[in-house]
């Protein structure tokens, strides 16, 4: 029989929420974590880490540091270093997975600041997340203008004035 959720569950067993990408959009998941109440783990049981209770990559006691030195706040819950480091987890792999595609398409071998700055530019959601970011080394896009493509028409009035027109849009 599948175990189903119970809010009040989170309160009563060590529960976590880590990131799933699907469809390139941030959902989560809630998942159990062991050694919740009622499990006695005695004193030859391993200890471990609240980021590999998590099941992440990311540092939860670094972040939960840094968000208690960074004074952000009077007090710091239990469960939000967590959640932080689990959007931070996921921001990276969906940047390094973006940047290693650019990679691929580059025939090169490393990730270089270059690939990171296409691979947030031609991302929609991650180019109006970090806008105004500016990534050292990472280059420009590559645009050429309408007024410097050939057109058709002799007349290139109006292509100035549609080049404007576009600009203003």
């Amino acid at each position: 029989m599948a175990y189903k959720f119970n809010p009040r569950d989170c309160l009563l067993i060590g529960w976590v929420i880590t990131p799933v990408d699907q469809k390139a959009k941030l959902f989560f998941v809630v998942k159990k974590i062991n050694g919740g109440k009622g499990e006695n783990l005695g004193s030859n049981a391993k200890r471990r880490s609240r980021s590999n209770k998590a099941d992440l990559q990311f540092p939860v006691a670094r972040v939960a540091r840094f968000l208690k030195v960074g004074k952000y706040a009077k007090r710091v819950g239990a469960g939000a270093p967590v959640f932080l480091a689990a959007v931070l987890e996921y921001l990276a792999v969906e940047v390094l997975k973006l940047a290693g595609i650019a990679v691929r398409n580059d025939k090169k071998t490393k990730i270089i600041p270059r690939h990171i700055q296409l691979a947030i530019r031609f991302d929609k959601e991650l180019n109006q997340f970090l806008r105004d970011v500016t990534i050292p080394n990472g280059g420009v896009i590559p645009r050429i203008h309408n007024i410097f493509l050939p057109n058709k028409k002799s007349d290139t009035s109006k292509a100035i004035a549609d080049a404007a027109h576009e600009e203003e849009a």
